[in-house]
């Protein structure tokens, strides 16, 4: 392709010259140069106490935080929120590559970082670097890179090339290709994906709504005895989390994301909730049951007719 230079030797080295085709990426360069500097600036000698005293086990919670609060943005549609959201997010990258870098053994660096991104990114789209370009990258599955575009095809081609380099690494469970680190209604919603390629499965929603009463039933037992017994108290979270897995394989078989279900309910909860604050004058702590359902009702029937 014009504008492409592919530089391929026994071990791939890829080198795009963006700037031929994009050059007003250049700055957008500049600048990820500056905060890796800026990074490394912070972690290095007479930098930030704080950030040298992190390590990747005492960063990873923020990461997940700052992952959510780009969601957050997202939903509420805060574009301005979300490019500084973003960058938080961008931060957490920065942040893993420097203390990587730092590392003795299994080192990495930024450069690897955005070395193995933009081979992933060229492997995985040979209809638009081509298939020479893809091989290049690492490609070693047989696709069509005329896609002729249609989305479909492209995703089989990303299938099918994705399979490919799974194929290089020794996997001893189906289940190795989840990872772990990930939020647990996502890994529970593909370990049943995995599951359900070889057979194992329910065959129908409807049969998810037995187990779903099979769980329940289990819990109310665990719950019931651990009054008499505290040490059940870790059944009861094994049978919560039993339940909870079942939920997410229902949302799974009805083509619903758990967790963007969930998320929409939360902020579905909130709203209601405070327009129960709006409608009384004195603090819901005061209320009774009978008058906090009724507040619950009105609040429903309220945001109902509102988004109508």
């Amino acid at each position: 392709m014009a504008g492409y230079s592919i530089l391929m030797e026994s071990s791939p080295e890829i080198s795009l010259e963006l700037a031929l085709d994009l050059p007003e990426k250049a700055e957008a360069a500049r600048l990820f140069a500056e905060s890796a500097g800026i990074m490394a600036r912070l972690r290095g000698p007479g930098g930030c106490p704080w950030d040298r005293e992190q390590s990747f086990d005492t960063i990873r919670k923020h990461t997940l935080e700052e992952t959510y609060e780009v969601l957050d943005a997202i939903e509420r549609r805060d574009w301005p929120h979300l490019a500084e959201e973003l960058g938080d997010l961008l931060l957490q990258v920065l942040f893993y590559a420097e203390m990587g870098s730092e590392l003795g053994e299994g080192r990495f660096s930024i450069e690897d970082v955005l070395g193995e991104l933009n081979r992933k990114l060229i492997r995985r789209h040979p209809h638009v670097f081509g298939a020479e370009a893809s091989a290049g990258a690492g490609n070693r599955a047989v696709v069509d890179a005329a896609v002729d575009g249609s989305s479909e095809r492209v995703l089989a081609n990303w299938e099918a090339i994705k399979k490919a380099e799974k194929k290089t690494r020794v996997e001893a469970s189906l289940l190795d290709g989840v990872q772990r680190g990930q939020p647990a209604l996502a890994e529970a919603a593909k370990i049943g994906s995995k599951a359900a390629k070889v057979g194992f499965d329910w065959p129908d929603w409807r049969n998810l709504l037995d187990k779903l009463d099979e769980e329940t039933a289990e819990l109310v037992v665990e719950a019931e005895a651990v009054a008499a017994e505290p040490e059940r108290q870790a059944a009861v979270e094994a049978e919560l989390g039993d339940l909870l897995f079942t939920v997410v394989n229902l949302g799974r078989h009805l083509s619903v994301d758990a967790e963007m279900a969930l998320r929409g309910t939360n902020l579905r909860f909130r709203k209601r909730f405070r327009a129960m604050e709006e409608a009384t004058s004195r603090p819901l702590g005061e209320l009774k049951p009978e008058e906090l359902e009724a507040l619950w009702v009105g609040a429903k029937k309220k945001l109902s007719e509102e988004s109508r």
